[in-house]
């Protein structure tokens, strides 16, 4: 009884959640025209900044609003903090590599020096994403605008919800689905890893006694490719820092879907997306037509942005991106 009415819950709460997505909630490019005019030059500008002082910080606030919208929706319950080391940003897949918590502070402040209590720290999540994205040779796209801040950030639905680098294709397209976006949306928005960064700990996993034989890699990486991790990736060094994930890590281009066409994707999740027809098919058009996927990333981005968002007096502007407003 009880497991069924746990089944239902989350039934009605993907239910819910991809409602939002389809209606948009009512967001709007024009929400901020009278409140804060000037908004997206403000946010543009100080993104620019934080990506010349440092180039990393273009991927951390992509994957800030990633992660923030695969949990609870769209509603900067990624940047909550807690006491007792239960939020989001304290989960196993978010601590000590989610970056961008100061930097959105920083672009929080700015804004509200310009629009006091006007704008709200999911929409500057979103804002900063698309700046940043930009900034590195990605391609503009409009970002809509009226979401409200939540009052909650749980550690477990982090847990749950957020995709894994280790899932397969099948698994992937189940973790989008729950939260409103399709297998094409998957794939597309996998090409942000095209500016990703990421640890030895993910890799090492394929390099070494791969699923527990002793001496064996993934055979679904190059060989060559495979040789060349293990030179950055000592089996007992899974703090290893790898940097890129394709051939021009730091600009935003499709060189990361050439990397997977060629097994060279670093993550388990990558290699998955052409074990697929249909995955290696929208592996094959991103990497063969540079401007198609620029632009179905930036349709897939808008989608994202609109999962579960809460506008009007479901949610509040926070003063301070880290804290819920005192009542």
């Amino acid at each position: 009884m009880a497991l069924a009415g746990s089944r239902c819950a989350l039934l009605l709460s993907t239910i819910l959640l991809m409602t939002a997505v389809a209606s948009g909630a009512k967001l709007s490019k024009y929400h901020y025209y009278r409140t804060c005019p000037k908004l997206e030059t403000v946010v543009r500008n100080k993104v620019n900044d934080i990506v010349n002082a440092d180039l990393g910080m273009a991927p951390g606030l992509l994957r800030l609003h990633f992660h923030d919208c695969f949990v609870r929706g769209c509603d900067a319950s990624v940047l909550l903090d807690s006491s007792s080391n239960s939020a989001e940003k304290d989960a196993p897949p978010n601590f000590g590599s989610l970056r961008g918590f100061a930097e959105v502070d920083a672009i929080k402040a700015t804004v509200e020096s310009a629009c006091p209590g006007a704008v709200s720290c999911a929409d500057i999540l979103a804002l900063a994403a698309r700046d940043a994205v930009v900034k590195v040779g990605g391609k503009y796209w409009s970002v809509p605008l009226g979401r409200k801040d939540g009052f909650t950030s749980s550690l477990v639905e982090a847990n749950t919800s957020l995709p894994s680098p280790f899932m397969t294709f099948p698994q992937l397209v189940e973790n989008f689905a729950a939260v409103g976006l399709n297998a094409k949306d998957m794939v597309i928005l996998s090409g942000g890893h095209t500016i990703g960064q990421a640890h030895c700990a993910v890799v090492i996993p394929r390099l070494y006694n791969f699923n527990g034989v002793a001496g064996a890699t993934d055979p679904s990486l190059d060989p060559t490719f495979a040789n060349f991790l293990r030179t950055l990736c000592p089996s007992d060094e899974p703090l290893t820092f790898v940097g890129q994930m394709d051939a021009t890590n730091g600009t935003f281009d499709n060189k990361y879907f050439k990397a997977v066409k060629s097994r060279r994707g670093l993550f388990s999740s990558d290699a998955a997306l052409i074990t697929n027809s249909f995955g290696r098919r929208i592996v094959n058009i991103a990497a063969k037509y540079p401007g198609s996927f620029l632009k179905d990333f930036g349709k897939s981005m808008v989608k994202m942005g609109k999962i579960g968002v809460l506008t009007g007096s479901a949610g509040e502007i926070r003063q301070v991106c880290s804290a819920v407003n005192s009542s």
